[in-house]
């Protein structure tokens, strides 16, 4: 019950204040998960971030269900979605119900900031410590810089998930004589439940999902289906949605809501639970219908290969692949730490300043992020009463 509670707790902070997208949301798994609890190695880590990488649905949302995953098993893995979803669920439910104007308040505002450029910090320390360990030699240091190069000059939605598959073919081939990063492991040995009996079955609950033959309406199918879908999470889910949701809801609200998406912590996808709260009688359960939905395709799919892809991850040939990914994702951090996070977080000098100074407190001095997270919240309130 104990580590439940911590496991549940931790999360549920991260998800108030885990502003600034996936990439953001695992720089800030790794620095609590990887560096503060040790709960999982770099090389664990790295591997979970190479699996959501290759399955559709929220990236970073699947890496946190999977670290509940290996904490606690199956309650850990849902604790754990519901604790870093359930803060963006509710401000999405409030904001589609009418309860929307808290959010123009200078300290809702200020708080809004100070957490944006919190997660500057966050990724850029996630950039740097990641970046010595996965691109420690010239091969994967061209890889990252090639890769945050085409982020840059191609901001278009599948580039992420493109540049990706390239990496993983080409590490595939450059670094296929290489020993795995993790060969001081053990490999994972599979029992025949993990290795057939379980992947069959939620693979069959994934496709009843999504022939529709589900008791549970409309917005559930829809949802799913566009969970389904979506390589790359974040902003590719746009264009799905509003195939499903738009003629319901109307293309004024359908917009306001996908602004308010991107302007509170945690998952973009609950952008759907704004969505479903419109499109339904009762607002809770259409909220509820439509992140259920929208979030299942990716955990079934995370519960049918983990297992396998640990296992998979101590061979040398997906060692090499898994190596030429996280050079990639290195370089897509390094990316999106300018933009969008950078050039959307950072207004002038002052803000430059307090970035400066909270990175020297977390490297420099092993500032814990919940304690940083405290200062950046005194920091917004200073500003807004004095």
């Amino acid at each position: 019950m104990k580590q439940a509670l911590s496991l549940f707790l931790q999360f549920f902070i991260l998800g108030c204040t885990s502003f600034g997208g996936p990439a953001a949301h695992l720089g800030y798994f790794r620095k609590t998960f990887v560096e503060d609890k040790k709960w999982l190695t770099d090389e664990h880590y790295a591997q979970l971030v190479a699996l959501s990488q290759f399955l559709p649905g929220p990236g970073s949302s699947q890496v946190g269900f999977a670290i509940g995953l290996h904490r606690l098993g199956l309650l850990g893995g849902i604790l754990a979605f519901i604790a870093f979803t359930l803060p963006s669920f509710l401000l999405m439910l409030a904001f589609a119900t009418g309860l929307s104007s808290i959010t123009g308040t200078d300290i809702s505002q200020n708080l809004i900031h100070s957490f944006k450029l919190l997660a500057v910090i966050v990724v850029l320390d996630a950039t740097i410590s990641m970046g010595k360990n996965f691109c420690s030699e010239k091969r994967t240091q061209v890889i990252a810089v090639l890769t945050a190069c085409f982020i840059l000059l191609s901001p278009v939605p599948f580039s992420q998930i493109m540049c990706i598959a390239i990496a993983a073919i080409v590490g595939g081939f450059m670094f296929k004589s290489s020993p795995p990063e993790n060969s001081k492991s053990a490999p994972l040995q599979l029992t025949p439940w993990q290795k057939f009996a379980q992947p069959l079955l939620f693979l069959t609950v994934f496709i009843l999902c999504l022939l529709g033959l589900t008791p549970l309406g409309q917005i559930f199918n829809d949802s799913f289906i566009a969970g389904s879908l979506v390589f790359g999470g974040g902003h590719v889910v746009l264009p799905l949605l509003q195939e499903y949701f738009v003629d319901s809801v109307g293309q004024q609200n359908f917009i306001s809501g996908y602004a308010a998406a991107q302007a509170i912590p945690g998952p973009m996808f609950t952008f759907a639970t704004f969505l479903g709260a419109l499109s339904h009688e009762s607002a809770l359960i259409g909220a509820t219908l439509a992140t259920a939905g929208i979030f299942l395709p990716g955990f079934l799919l995370v519960l049918m290969f983990h297992k396998h892809w640990q296992a998979l991850a101590s061979k040398p040939s997906i060692s090499a692949i898994v190596k030429g990914i996280n050079a990639a994702v290195i370089g897509l951090l390094a990316a999106t730490l300018y933009d969008p996070i950078f050039t959307s977080s950072v207004a002038g000098n002052i803000d430059l300043v307090l970035i400066i100074i909270g990175f020297t407190l977390l490297r420099v001095f092993n500032l814990s992020v919940l304690k940083l997270i405290f200062l950046f919240i005194i920091q917004a309130l200073l500003i807004t009463f004095i």
